[in-house]
């Protein structure tokens, strides 16, 4: 069995019910989640042996977030106790025209002030194939940018692939800033994983003739973003993801994978959705698993974005489907009939 580690912050999610606003709703959800945290539960659910690393504080709460993920059969054991809170972020979903709005309070959070002394990697990476972090994590200090860096270089010392998902957050740090580490980081990355803004955000490469706010895009542009992306960092593979934003509720999605040599499409799916936060997480998941599991291509991309079109039907931020689910919508079964 394949073994993946990812590394980041899981936070607590606080969320109106239903499509309430902040000051509507008398009550909040209470879940987890994370860009890390949600892959390796994507991971868990396909049947790797899924670790997940990261620091939280020694109390209820802290707990509370481990045993969110050993319910998925994450293993959680790496997991460094200590420091005084775990990050919150509140989440008002939109609807309609009206957009979700995010608010992160993660300020101090345990694994914002972790020092590499926390992490022991020759002893959490025993075993492994796969290392996955995300641009989230190292933008949550500088102290953050250099654990990741140490990750990377002894992940590349044992032989193990590296991916990364760019996930450019504004709220966290500046592009100046994110250029900066990412342009230092992805020097150990095998596989890029970006959408339609962060290549942009993150490095200045911009695919030509889209508009991703008016719901256009221009895939033969994102040719270019891949091959730049590949030839500047030696990347392995890139893959893409394509949104054409119609509104908060409707959203066409869609991916490219670009190997090396060919540029594969996946097919385009129409999504009336319940909860995108952690679409990108689930796709990463799907990802890493195809390609981890020896799919071809093509086949390892149309799994990824299947397997992210299912999020978008989920609450909250884990994408709670099986690997024949996905691959039944993969094959073409979006019917979305009654199962008996």
């Amino acid at each position: 069995m394949s073994k993946v580690v990812t590394f980041g912050e899981i936070m607590l999610r606080l969320s109106p019910n239903g499509y309430y606003r902040f000051l509507q709703s008398e009550q909040l959800q209470a879940t987890f989640g994370g860009g890390e945290a949600n892959v390796a539960v994507s991971l868990a659910n396909y049947g790797l042996d899924s670790v997940y690393v990261t620091k939280l504080p020694d109390h209820a709460i802290g707990q509370a977030a481990i045993n969110s993920l050993r319910y998925f059969g994450v293993d959680t054991s790496k997991i460094t106790r200590g420091g005084d809170r775990i990050g919150v972020y509140y989440m008002e979903k939109g609807a309609s025209q009206r957009g979700s709005v995010c608010i992160y309070d993660r300020k101090h959070s345990s694994i914002a002030d972790s020092s590499a002394a926390d992490f022991d990697w020759d002893d959490i990476f025993r075993g492994a194939d796969w290392f996955h972090f995300t641009g989230i994590t190292p933008a949550l200090g500088e102290n953050l940018v250099e654990i990741c860096k140490t990750a990377c270089v002894k992940a590349k010392e044992k032989g193990i692939t590296v991916s990364c998902d760019l996930n450019y957050r504004g709220k966290l740090w500046t592009r100046e800033e994110a250029n900066k580490a990412m342009s230092e980081l992805c020097r150990y990355v095998d596989v890029c994983i970006a959408n339609e803004e962060d290549a942009k955000d993150v490095f200045g490469i911009e695919a030509e003739n889209t508009d991703i706010t008016g719901g256009k895009l221009n895939k033969e542009g994102y040719k270019s973003v891949a091959k730049q992306l590949a030839d500047k960092f030696g990347f392995k593979a890139v893959a893409i993801t394509l949104r054409s934003s119609i509104s908060a509720s409707d959203n066409d999605w869609a991916a490219m994978l670009y190997d090396g040599e060919d540029y594969y499409f996946s097919k385009e799916y129409h999504l009336h959705i319940v909860d995108r936060v952690g679409g990108g997480d689930s796709f990463g998941g799907g990802l890493i698993y195809s390609l981890l599991t020896g799919k071809d291509s093509k086949a390892a991309i149309e799994f990824a974005v299947a397997a992210s079109a299912l999020k978008h039907s989920i609450e909250a931020d884990f994408n709670r489907v099986t690997v024949k689910e996905v691959e039944k919508l993969a094959g073409g079964d979006g019917s979305g009939r009654v199962q008996r």
